[in-house]
């Protein structure tokens, strides 16, 4: 069965000051406009996704709103999975294998480098990291979402300047 993979860098944040957590970083304004921009990128590529897996993260979650919104999801049925924050390659294959099998496009939001990691796995190939707001589109053969640990998919689309 054919599934998707749509792996989202969360859109450009504040800068990380000491006196304020990692946690609570803001997009910009520039990063609002980017979650824009990629909101209407993918629903101009994919007709719906089913499912919107996201960091709970200040910034991953105001860019997974907004995408919501472009993509006309209900923002009520967003997964927000704690581990996901900062979350490495492992944690993020870990969250996809446990999806409804109902299923089919996912977008998953998170952070470097374990955002562009899990890309780099799945694809089996080096890609740049992910800038804010890069998006790609990775097509897996799944009967499950449980095998998505030793299956590796073909690149669709994606919305990055360079992808090497």
């Amino acid at each position: 069965m054919q599934r998707q993979v749509l792996i989202c860098r969360h859109a450009e944040a504040v800068e990380h000051f000491s006196l304020r957590p990692d946690f609570e970083r803001e997009l910009t304004k520039s990063g609002v406009l980017q979650a824009h921009q990629t909101g209407h990128w993918i629903r101009d590529n994919f007709s719906k996704v089913d499912v919107i897996v996201t960091s709970p993260s200040k910034r991953t979650s105001a860019t997974a709103l907004i995408l919501a919104d472009k993509l006309y999801y209900d923002d009520q049925h967003i997964m927000y999975v704690p581990e996901l924050y900062n979350a490495g390659e492992p944690k993020l294959l870990e969250a996809l294998s446990s999806l409804p099998e109902k299923a089919k496009t996912i977008l998953i939001i998170g952070h470097n480098p374990g955002i562009t990691q899990l890309a780099r796995h799945l694809l089996n190939k080096h890609i740049a990291y992910l800038e804010p707001a890069n998006v790609l589109a990775i097509k897996l053969e799944l009967e499950k979402w449980e095998d998505i640990h030793v299956n590796q998919g073909t690149l669709l689309l994606h919305n990055m300047q360079h992808i090497l």
